[in-house]
């Protein structure tokens, strides 16, 4: 276990007196930027000397000027910025004794003796063996007249924290690594606009995606947009898979769809260990079938572009994280990485994480392809499972007699259609009959409900908006035409997929059970809101698309404020009461303030503010970045707050402002939202289908208990499912939140990072984990 810090211990004394280096090593991954950015400037707020190491392990053997003191503003416009502003490189002269002798040298006369690496697990694993040698290259550098005996004596161990930064997500222990969101977003971008070409012309495509020895982007990429088939080097085809690849390819176009998509990891072999290349397959499938194939090999694409606002993020919370590990370290505590698991940051130890990322490769090399994808991790399993049960049709020959019903409640929001889509095939495969209603409770009321079949959702996943049609409108006057239709359609459990005005409408019709006993049948709440304010889940499908479309603006905001100079943008961003989009794109955007309804404000902060800024503009970073929530108080509104800005800036900035409106409602769902909406789609069927059997009672479907209506949502670190009733305690009703809001604790992250003078609270800091290893 990591020491538990002092809690009276002032977070803005810890580092005093003490030195940090940080530098990025092996491949590039974007995001690594926001981690360095986040590193240098807690490192900084904390009282330490921050360094960059540039080019890697080469610049700390090299030294002179590769090593060098790092600035508040010399992190600024880093965010946006795919790959690493240090340079990375793979340094040879590293790994033999003498580099690690003379990398050793360069620190010890700097003083430092704090290392953040940024890198995969080569780059952490050599950090490891560095600090494992430290003390004898510290003796053999004495013994030669290097550095003399009270420099060894003023830094006699290392402290060494690692962030993973990987595209191939190929590391265990953590949930994302950082750069994997954004390559999927590079490669859906390419997805994207292939299926349009594909569709005009009746072809088949394959795209090669990164994954030497980790199938994580193939496979989130198929789920993601619904691929025919996917080769990952996890799990090699059947022998046959050549005539079962035909057989799927046929059957699909049998069905009227005009275009397939096989996704294949660079590292894809065989069952007998023999490579699998787009090439190879692309002979197959024109040889056999004589369709029209295209091959498309992604490369470094994936590596490049602009962060996703989850990469910034991850960075940033990493990069508090690994500074507060290396603070409270002890010549004890093992080398740790610093990672993500569900939304907290958790420390692990770095070689345990090591040594189950070799044991995939050697279940793999052995054969012992299901154990490797179970070492792999929970969520690389569960994708697995989702998209062998969704990828092709598989229903059952005798059918369940049941009918369930979709509905989309509320304003729409990107990932709708993918949990749709998930919905409907799982039911299919259950042997369920599926119906859609259209436009929310009123379709309900007034019977606009019809049948979904399994090829009328195809290429749902990636359309953005709501194909069912949707409402505000909730039930409680609705509720005698509601019941009629559910015993005039024979409708046995219902899945209510929206926002807030979804989760009120399950709770009505729960209330709406004493009255009426058609109302007594299982359901499930899918949280999908831009607003991410229902109470059950931490995130709402449509939250990330949301984030994304506001950081890419204030991106461009940013850019233009930068060429003008001495200017601030305030930017007003939706979520009715609830400030999740305006903090956590503040995060990604690197805002230096952003009002929410939660954290209550008033004329004394917004002076502080404004004199932030114009202290900011005596900087070399003459530009401000501001935003508030719709909601976030009734009478300092957005023109309230430009018009003091404006004034209390004259002469020194000028002050502009943008409400981003429905933009931020639009677009198509991010891989997060598809794959999120996918997997809660598909869970919430198997849940209502195990729930039906336990209601079954003499031939007819009965359910008034507590627990058979729930809201599906991610609570920490899984999907849970809790009922409508309990969560009612939770609920502030007025303003439409949960009570309780995890992003909360983030919020100082933000402003430590601005360049505020607030204090941190270091006692909510993760204690070191342990890796949980599978035996088989």
């Amino acid at each position: 276990m990591s020491t538990k810090p002092d809690l009276a211990m002032d977070p803005t004394k810890m580092g005093l007196g003490r030195s940090i280096a940080v530098l990025t090593s092996g491949g590039d991954a974007q995001g690594m930027n926001a981690a360095v950015r986040a590193t240098v400037r807690v490192g900084l707020y904390t009282g330490a000397k921050v360094y960059f190491v540039h080019e890697g392990y080469q610049g700390l053997v090299d030294g002179g000027d590769n090593i060098r003191l790092a600035t508040w503003e010399s992190v600024s416009m880093m965010l946006q910025l795919g790959g690493t502003v240090i340079g990375s490189a793979r340094s040879r002269d590293f790994r033999t004794r003498e580099g690690r002798m003379k990398a050793a040298e360069n620190l010890v006369k700097l003083g430092i003796t704090n290392l953040c690496v940024i890198g995969g697990d080569g780059s952490l694993t050599g950090a490891n063996e560095f600090r494992t040698e430290w003390s004898e290259l510290l003796h053999d550098l004495v013994k030669d007249g290097a550095i003399t005996d009270k420099e060894a004596q003023q830094s006699t161990h290392l402290n060494i924290v690692g962030m993973v930064g990987s595209i191939d997500n190929d590391f265990c222990g953590t949930d994302m690594t950082i750069g994997t969101d954004s390559a999927l977003h590079r490669i859906m971008e390419v997805v994207d606009s292939i299926t349009t070409t594909a569709q005009s012309h009746q072809r088949t495509f394959i795209l090669e995606v990164m994954g030497r020895h980790c199938g994580y982007l193939a496979l989130v990429t198929a789920l993601a947009c619904g691929a025919d088939w996917v080769f990952i080097p996890e799990m090699p085809p059947a022998e046959d898979w050549e005539d079962h690849l035909c057989r799927r390819l046929m059957d699909q176009r049998g069905r009227g769809s005009r275009l397939n998509v096989i996704i294949v990891a660079e590292g894809a072999v065989t069952s007998d260990g023999n490579p699998i290349t787009s090439d190879m397959i692309k002979k197959l499938v024109t040889d056999r079938l004589g369709f029209d194939t295209r091959t498309t090999v992604l490369g470094h694409v994936q590596r490049g572009g602009t962060p996703s606002a989850f990469d910034r993020i991850l960075g940033s919370r990493m990069g508090v994280e690994a500074v507060m590990a290396l603070l409270e370290a002890t010549p004890e505590t093992p080398a740790c990485v610093v990672s993500l698991s569900g939304n907290q940051a958790v420390r692990l130890p770095l070689m345990e994480c090591v040594q189950v990322t070799k044991d995939v490769t050697a279940a793999m090399a052995e054969g012992r392809y299901e154990d490797a994808i179970k070492l792999r991790g929970k969520s690389f399993e569960n994708n697995w499972n989702t998209y062998k049960l969704l990828a092709h049709i598989n229903p059952p020959e005798v059918k369940s007699n049941i009918n369930v019903a979709i509905v989309n409640v509320g304003a729409p929001c990107a990932g709708m259609n993918a949990a749709v889509r998930a919905a409907v095939r799982m039911g299919i495969i259950q042997g369920h009959n599926m119906l859609a209603v259209h436009d929310g409770f009123d379709g309900l009321a007034e019977g606009q409900i019809e049948p979904l079949t399994w090829t009328s959702v195809s290429g749902w996943i990636g359309k953005g908006g709501s194909m069912l049609g949707t409402k505000r409108s909730l039930p409680s006057k609705l509720m005698e035409k509601i019941s009629q239709n559910i015993a005039k359609f024979n409708i046995h459990a219902l899945v209510i997929i929206g926002g807030f005005e979804a989760y009120m409408g399950g709770l009505e019709l729960v209330q709406g059970r004493e009255k009426f006993e058609e109302l007594c049948i299982p359901m499930v709440v899918i949280p999908a809101t831009v607003s991410n304010n229902v109470p059950g889940s931490d995130f709402s499908i449509g939250a990330d698309t949301a984030l994304n479309t506001i950081t890419l603006t204030c991106d461009r905001i940013k850019q233009s404020a930068a060429g003008t100079k001495r200017r601030v943008f305030l930017v007003e961003t939706m979520g009715g009461y609830c400030g999740y989009l305006a903090t956590m794109a503040g995060l990604a955007a690197g805002a230096d303030a952003a009002y929410i309804f939660e954290e209550k404000f008033n004329i004394k902060d917004l002076e502080m503010n404004v004199n932030h800024l114009l202290q900011k503009m005596k900087t070399t970073v003459k530009r401000g970045l501001i935003l508030r929530n719709e909601n976030s108080n009734a009478n300092y509104t957005t023109d309230f707050i430009f018009n003091l800005y404006s004034e209390e800036g004259k002469g020194i900035f000028d002050c502009r402002k943008n409400v981003l409106g429905h933009t931020q409602q639009g677009g198509t769902p991010t891989p997060f939202d598809r794959n999120f909406g996918t997997k809660m789609g598909a869970k919430s069927v198997l849940w209502l289908t195990e729930k039906l059997k336990t209601c079954y009672r003499h031939g007819r479907i009965f359910a008034n208990t507590a627990d058979s209506a729930c809201v599906l949502g991610m609570k920490k670190r899984s999907l849970t499912f809790q009922p409508l009733t309990e969560l009612k305690e939770d609920t502030d009703f007025e303003h439409r939140i949960p009570k309780t809001q995890w992003w909360l604790k983030i919020r100082p992250i933000m402003k430590i990072l601005a360049h505020y003078d607030i204090k941190l609270d270091t006692s909510e800091h993760a204690d070191m984990e342990h890796v949980i290893k599978k035996s088989f």
